[in-house]
């Protein structure tokens, strides 16, 4: 980079500098800083836009421009070339401005008499906040050096608008962070939460975003990026000879720590003006801008790499640590980007609800938060930038809703919402012993999901008649290596001995899709949920399903065990592995172990390929667990981690219901036990229809049996299935409608 660049660029920061210790009201400080930049850099034309909302862009200054068009201006995301700049978080540099692509003249502001036009995104780690733009009458594009420069500039006006140095009148002057916000996202966990924020990962606060002394921020860069450097040697060390993967990622971590080329960029950016803080920041926002433009599942994975390595060398920069001297709140909501099933663990019940930006509804984080019953959305975008800790928030796991500093009138709303819900939880506790028989003499048998010894008080709390489904994977999930047999054997026989006279069906090992052993070799899939997972991983890697079933076998130890193999798609899968049991109970019996009172293995029909099988597959098979929420998305077609599609079909479409009534006549033929687990199992409108399909074991969590059971209780199975009849003799896409009128009707 030019030297005379670099010192205009420090003289800038310098001018700017000074504008943030000023004691300028907002408006009059954003007006000095476009007429600084314009002059400095010797261009006619400099205009700030910032967001008024999440989709609308404001003149809030300018220099050049006509001063009537300041607040007036305004458009939407992806409008003109400002609104490309904002959506895209790329620079936008023509000499032709009028003549380039998705160019919007607006009168108001004169500028049609600049030709060149250079637009820089104001952007903090992936939070978009506006504009920079500079123009002139000249046709010519900037060159890399201005451009960079003013990438520079942009990266300290950033960091300036997060500490409120732009504050005042209107909606794109108001205070980060302080405004009311409602923000939606995917449902994972139902239940509703009031508390305040715990960032799982503090952000880092840089208070000087300008450099005064260049060279002494490069010795304190160099000196951070060693103690990273160190720390990353450290961990490599400590891991060899363990988990190969996880010896990959660390090595990825110290070639990043080692690279020239960030060290390289973020030495210019210091020697431009910025302290070494600003220049991690700034390389660590623009890796999270390109980290939202990649497809490419690996190329991903090493620039969150590179995005954790920033907030590591950013904590040794500025001494803030892991923590931020702030208290656990008593009613924490858990906000963060991601968790793991570990992490999440330790926090434990101490959780009133939790918020992911990412997430998903089958991840190993929401099957912890379900069996800790506590409110989960997931997918709820810019929720790691827009919350602060302490910040009062309101969680609806119903909805996908959240709301973030909210207003009166929305916490007296939630409030009733919550008061409502726990009357009726007192109302279903006078029906907990009840047997569920419904009013025309069908017995339905109603048992839970469990995954944790964290789930097994429910047993007796909900009213449930059993576990329906233990989720084995979460031993496995939560461990950095693989757990041993005696391990597993204590796990299991403290879930049966919790469940005393219950039955327990565990679900063997289901892992493969989103649920990946942090040290088992992932395999790249391009679809996982079609992939290597389940039983394929079972019956590929047999030395594993062996061990697990030596350890279920020994944690009976004489009493009754029963055994579920998930995502079975053809006979000979379930029978090979029905193979696999009767060898280890040979092998158990001659090393002296105690067998099993009695001993059921079944399988769980998640593929529509199963419903096909030959009616000899019905006639071996111990029981059949319809698994709702795979079978569903395969039926559909449609991927329920999808938002655009995964709304779009109803359980309660007559094709679905058809289907299950198929699978029940199937499994009548053979008398084979036939149950139905998943998220529609637990709510009470679809639990009666599949009930009325013929149905009579619903697996749910344990929240769910009391509304479930309460409907059960006073419907009519025949009547309902006469309305599912008559849907279909019509041919009407969802029976929904006429089951909601026929309920409106009974109450």
């Amino acid at each position: 980079m030019a030297e005379g660049t670099e010192t205009e660029s420090r003289k800038l920061l310098g001018r700017l500098r000074e504008e943030m210790a000023s004691e300028a009201a907002g408006q009059e400080r954003l007006d000095r800083i476009t007429h600084l930049i314009a002059d400095s850099i010797h261009r006619e034309v400099c205009s700030i836009y910032l967001f008024r909302d999440e989709d609308t862009l404001e003149l809030c200054a300018t220099e050049g421009l006509s001063p009537e068009a300041v607040h007036k201006t305004r458009m939407r995301m992806g409008e003109g070339l400002v609104g490309r700049v904002a959506k895209y978080g790329k620079v936008v540099n023509t000499a032709d401005a009028p003549s380039a692509k998705g160019f919007r003249y607006m009168p108001e502001t004169g500028e049609e008499r600049y030709s060149s036009f250079l637009g820089v995104p104001v952007q903090r780690l992936g939070q978009k906040l506006g504009v920079l733009v500079v123009q002139s009458r000249e046709a010519r594009e900037f060159s890399a050096d201005e451009v960079y420069a003013l990438e520079v500039v942009a990266m300290v006006l950033a960091e300036m608008a997060e500490l409120g140095a732009f504050v005042g009148e209107g909606a794109a002057l108001s205070p980060l962070h302080q405004q009311s916000l409602l923000l939606r996202g995917g449902p994972a966990q139902e239940g509703s939460a009031e508390g305040h924020v715990w960032l799982h990962e503090p952000r880092v606060v840089v208070t000087n975003p300008i450099a005064e002394d260049p060279h002494r921020e490069r010795e304190r860069l160099n000196e951070a990026v060693e103690e990273l450097r160190v720390g990353v040697d450290k961990m490599l060390e400590i891991s060899q000879g363990g988990d190969k993967e996880q010896l990959q990622v660390l090595e990825a971590y110290r070639m990043f720590a080692n690279s020239k080329g960030w060290m390289r960029r973020m030495e210019e950016d210091i020697a431009l003006g910025l302290s070494a803080e600003a220049a991690v920041e700034k390389e660590q926002s623009q890796a999270r801008a390109r980290m939202g433009q990649v497809t490419d599942p690996y190329l991903r994975e090493r620039l969150a790499d590179l995005d954790d390595l920033s907030n590591r060398l950013l904590r040794i920069l500025t001494g803030q640590g892991n923590g931020n001297g702030a208290d656990l709140p008593p009613d924490p909501i858990l906000v963060a980007r991601n968790i793991g099933p570990g992490d999440l663990l330790e926090y434990g019940r101490s959780l009133k609800g939790i918020v992911l930006e990412e997430g998903s509804v089958g991840s190993h984080a929401t099957i912890v938060a379900r069996a800790l019953a506590i409110p989960l959305v997931v997918h709820v975008g810019r929720i790691t930038t827009e919350a602060l800790n302490g910040d009062h928030i309101l969680v609806d796991g119903d909805n996908g809703v959240v709301h973030l500093r909210p207003e009166d009138t929305v916490v007296s709303a939630f409030r009733d919402k919550v008061a409502m819900e726990a009357k009726a939880q007192e109302r279903y506790a006078s029906i907990r012993e009840t047997p569920t028989v419904t009013q025309d003499g069908a017995r339905i048998n109603m048992v839970m999901n469990a995954g944790l010894m964290a789930d097994l008080p429910s047993l007796n709390n909900s009213g449930a008649e059993g576990v329906g489904l233990f989720r084995t994977e979460l031993q496995f999930l939560i461990r950095n290596q693989m757990p041993k047999r005696s391990e597993l054997v204590t796990q299991y026989k403290r879930v049966l001995d919790a469940a005393g006279e219950k039955r327990v069906v565990f679900r063997t090992l289901d892992i493969g899709s989103d649920k990946v052993l942090p040290y088992m070799k992932h395999v790249a899939e391009p679809n996982p949920a079609l992939g290597w997972r389940a039983i394929r991983v079972g019956l590929d890697k047999r030395g594993v399903m062996r061990m697990q079933l030596q350890a279920l076998i020994r944690a009976a130890d004489g009493r009754p065990l029963t055994i579920m193999f998930p995502f079975v798609a053809q006979a000979d899968e379930f029978r090979e592995a029905r193979w696999e049991v009767k060898k280890t109970i040979e092998r158990e019996r001659r090393l002296g172990h105690v067998l099993p009172e009695t001993l059921e293995v079944g399988a769980m029909l998640e593929t529509p390929s199963l419903a096909f099988a030959p009616q000899k597959f019905f006639d071996e098979v111990g029981f059949i667990s319809i698994g709702g929420n795979d079978l569903k998305q395969f039926f559909f077609a449609a991927d329920r981690e999808n938002e655009l599609v995964r709304r779009r079909y109803d359980t309660l479409n007559v094709s679905f219901l058809t289907f299950i009534e198929r699978i029940v006549e199937r499994c009548a033929i053979s008398d084979t036990p036939l149950s139905f687990c998943g998220e529609d199992a637990g709510r009470p409108v679809e639990a009666l229809c599949l009930a009325a399909m013929g149905i009579r074991t619903l697996s749910m969590r344990p929240a769910s049996i009391g509304p479930v059971k309460s409907l059960l209780l006073r419907s009519n199975l025949q009547d309902v299935r006469k309305i599912i009849a008559d849907a279909r003799h019509r041919g009407e896409q969802s029976v929904r409608p006429a089951v909601m009128d026929w309920l409106r009707t009974q109450s």
